[in-house]
């Protein structure tokens, strides 16, 4: 757990004043909001802290003692100091106003008055000291990442990771960093997806982390907009990105990653392409009278076809055929229909390539002509 009160003083004055513009400031009030704990049994953790400063910078920070976010907007401070604020009420009133300038005032009964133009309103805040200490980055040396690699990385194997295993490293994804290449591996035991990007950097030894998946899903938001490179460090107890004036940082996740290297098939001799947006339809279409518990469908492979079928006794059954260059031998193999259509969702090729062995191995789909390596593994299901 992170430590509650801050690491060093922040000066709380009873008369704190600024001015923001309402668009710069709802910007990163909306970052937030994936942060902040709907239902906690800590008060504050509900809340962001402000620090103002008299250089005209806010500063905006909240934790759920898991994730940490610190951001930044310009604004015109009058009377420098620190307070917090319910970041999710915070948000919806500022959402709700013109575009104007801000104004956030506290006054000595410790409430906060926020007003533009005509409106008017008053927040309670809590103690600055009970806000939680956000851990600061150590001395380990920063790494400077490519963005949109990293945005594609994160997006094609956040859906892979499972919720709520009781094995915590399966809660995350494995970041491995090389000199010459990054990896991004997820996995929930049933299907494992691994993003491979090549980069030129000066690392010696490989640097390994299981990233979380709250810590990737606030990283997708803050990589969607933006060309800068990002940085990255992880430390003895926790990583760090930094994105823009923007960082995240979180705990590590402990315990070791599966070997995924074993998981992926190389004996697969059999191979078919098809169209991506052909297949996604054919799949959706005959997913919809399949059992609703499993969502499994049949790949039935003959000669220059694949029929896709389900059936459920309660509802009934459905099938369609995609014509395909197949010279192989018949075969039949079913797969959970959810797992193949995720997959299909994140890539951006207009094809992709399905290699199988049998109906019991591991079977691998992949983007064809993609930039970027992008291997997806799953399992087949036996019904």
């Amino acid at each position: 757990m992170w430590q509650t009160g801050l690491d060093s003083p922040i000066e709380v004055l009873n008369n704190m004043e600024l001015t923001v513009r309402k668009s710069d400031l709802l910007k990163e009030l909306q970052l937030f909001q994936g942060i902040i704990e709907r239902k906690n049994t800590i008060p504050i953790l509900a809340n962001v802290l402000i620090d103002a400063t008299e250089d005209g910078t806010v500063g905006l920070t909240a934790t759920d003692l898991e994730v940490g976010f610190k951001s930044q907007c310009d604004a015109t401070v009058k009377k420098k100091g620190s307070l917090t604020l319910p970041a999710k009420k915070l948000y919806e009133i500022i959402r709700a106003l013109p575009e104007t300038d801000v104004k956030l005032a506290l006054n000595a009964k410790g409430s906060v008055k926020i007003s533009a133009d005509q409106f008017n309103s008053r927040l309670q805040t809590l103690p600055v000291e009970d806000f939680p200490s956000v851990p600061s980055s150590g001395s380990s040396t920063r790494v400077t990442l490519p963005r949109e690699e990293m945005r594609l990385m994160v997006a094609n194997t956040i859906f892979a990771i499972t919720g709520e295993d009781t094995r915590y490293f399966l809660n995350g994804a494995l970041f491995v960093l090389k000199a010459d290449e990054m990896n991004l591996i997820a996995t929930d035991g049933h299907r494992l997806a691994l993003a491979t990007t090549k980069r030129t950097g000066d690392e010696k030894e490989e640097i390994k982390a299981i990233l979380p998946k709250k810590l990737l899903t606030e990283l997708s938001k803050l990589l969607s907009d933006g060309e800068d490179e990002i940085q990255y460090e992880c430390g003895e107890n926790h990583l760090f990105f930094y994105v823009d004036k923007r960082e995240i940082c979180s705990r590590l996740i402990e315990g070791q990653f599966p070997a995924y290297e074993k998981v992926i098939p190389t004996g697969n001799n059999k191979s078919i392409e098809f169209d991506r947006d052909r297949l996604t339809s054919a799949i959706k279409r005959v997913a919809l009278l399949s059992n609703e518990r499993s969502r499994a469908v049949k790949f039935q492979l003959s000669e220059n076809a694949v029929t896709v079928t389900s059936n459920s006794p309660e509802v009934g059954e459905a099938d369609e055929t995609i014509d395909v260059d197949y010279k192989g031998e018949a075969l039949e193999i079913c797969f959970n229909s959810q797992y193949i259509l995720e997959f299909l969702a994140v890539v951006d090729t207009d094809s992709v390539a399905l290699q199988l062995k049998d109906e019991m191995s591991q079977a691998v789909m992949q983007p064809v002509g993609a930039k970027n390596d992008y291997t997806y593994v799953i399992m087949p299901m036996r019904v």
